[in-house]
């Protein structure tokens, strides 16, 4: 693996212990608000937004500026864990006009992560490690693997068979087996991870961190309409629905969400090109993917309420610590 011009930030395990539990919180495009994102770092966790989330892009500046001063006054309040560190996902694909602006901003503010998909990472792990900061990158199969690898990323994020939003179809027991053998940076597993339990699962298959998205859609910090949560809470893995019908990329959806624009799931037409326009509802008016599409992972299940970030984090890491207390208890 090609090695980082300048020193990180910090090294893999440091990056690790400096989280309250081994959690990064997924970018989820409208849903992750800056609101949310600063208090899954302040909770102890990594809290991440994509860049297009930001809108107008003059915004996007005004976002650091936000969680730089929520973080450095929750730091300032001798808290009983400090703040984690915060992350911005950049979709590195050529339909993204704004990719050049972001990258910009994301340097002059020296975001500490940034978390790359859609496309090999390219200039972005040199910008990023000119400043220290540590680049992770999506990835479903071992092919992206291999290019991420290669293009000198610090870590790689596994998304799973039934993660939410645009998906993977890899078991995460073989997935991050194969990718652990030709990498020693950080792995991040996606995928259905609503418990604290899981958490630990991953670390114990040799992963480094868990990647939870769903589970923080059911949050008052969310940008998520009221019904997209309800739905989330009343919802079980039968409800997800696998289709590239939507965006032209195979992901997990919630199957009333269908119903709701008046669709029928099953007679979804397969989709050659890539958009984020979608098709007609019942009435005959434009519905669009994540808008009014909505996405979760198949752990849907596993979330029983709509609660606050901190009350999210403090559930995960009780869960995490019986788990791992039960685990010593056995050996």
């Amino acid at each position: 693996m090609r090695q980082p011009p300048h020193k990180p930030l910090f090294k893999n395990s440091d990056f690790v212990e400096r989280l309250r539990i081994p959690v990064i919180g997924s970018p989820m495009f409208i849903v992750s608000s800056k609101e949310l994102v600063a208090r899954q770092c302040c909770a102890g966790i990594v809290g991440a937004f994509p860049a297009l989330n930001a809108r107008p892009q003059e915004e996007l500046a005004i976002w650091l500026d936000y969680l730089n001063t929520q973080i450095a006054t929750w730091n300032a309040t001798s808290p009983p864990w400090p703040a984690a560190p915060y992350a911005v996902n950049l979709i590195v694909h050529p339909s993204n006009e704004r990719l050049a602006h972001d990258l910009d901003v994301a340097c002059h503010y020296r975001v500490p992560v940034v978390i790359t998909s859609l496309n090999a990472p390219g200039e972005v792990v040199d910008r990023v490690h000119s400043y220290g900061g540590i680049v992770i990158h999506d990835i479903s199969s071992m092919r992206h693997a291999h290019k991420a690898i290669e293009a000198g990323v610090d870590g790689l994020i596994l998304v799973c068979a039934g993660a939410g939003g645009h998906t993977g179809t890899l078991n995460p027991f073989a997935f991050t087996q194969e990718v652990r053998r030709v990498f020693d940076g950080l792995i991040a597993v996606a995928g259905c991870i609503t418990q604290g339990q899981q958490v630990l699962a991953v670390q114990a298959m040799g992963a480094d961190l868990a990647y939870v998205g769903t589970r923080f859609i059911a949050s008052n910090e969310a940008q998520a309409d009221q019904r997209y949560q309800d739905m989330i809470v009343n919802a079980a893995a039968s409800d997800i629905v696998c289709t590239n019908a939507v965006t032209g990329l195979p992901a997990n959806y919630l199957r009333p969400s269908f119903m709701a624009l008046g669709m029928d799931v099953d007679a979804l037409p397969a989709r050659q090109s890539s958009s984020f326009g979608f098709g007609k509802r019942g009435d005959g008016t434009e519905a669009k993917a994540w808008r009014d599409v909505w996405s979760a992972g198949q752990g849907v299940g596993g979330i029983e309420s709509i609660m606050p970030v901190l009350e999210i984090v403090n559930r995960l890491a009780t869960e995490y610590a019986s788990a791992v207390h039960k685990v010593d208890r056995h050996h």
